[in-house]
């Protein structure tokens, strides 16, 4: 059972999503637009909005295969305790990620945090 103050984002087929309030859940679901969202997007060094879309993205590099796979292990135990999973491609030492919230149909503070996360475990070179 969850406690009173924890709130949860159920979506269909999925994992709850587990909030500290149901404030901070709705916040994390919503739209970043406007001024919160160029702001947000200026503070993520490194990432870049993607064209077309309303997504961010980010190239990493690594040493070589098995540092980028450990990087993508990483992340991906973050985002599935998250329920929010990144869009990524994978050759060889290059990991490129994308942000976005589908459940929203653009970025969500959910994004940020997983780029913040992310931003936490890439190599030095490419953190803010």
């Amino acid at each position: 059972m969850i406690p009173p103050t924890t709130a949860r984002l159920v979506r269909p087929g999925r994992a709850p999503y587990r909030s500290r309030n149901a404030q901070e859940a709705i916040a994390m679901a919503k739209k970043l637009v406007g001024a919160e969202r160029t702001a947000v997007v200026h503070e993520l060094h490194g990432w870049s909005e993607v064209e077309d879309r309303d997504a961010i993205r980010k190239v990493f590099h690594f040493a070589d295969f098995a540092e980028a796979f450990a990087f993508m292990t990483s992340v991906a135990l973050h985002a599935e305790k998250m329920d929010h999973h990144p869009e990524w491609f994978n050759v060889y030492n290059r990991v490129e990620v994308i942000l976005t919230s589908h459940d929203v149909e653009g970025l969500s503070a959910r994004d940020v945090e997983l780029a913040r996360y992310i931003d936490g475990v890439a190599p030095v070179r490419d953190r803010g």
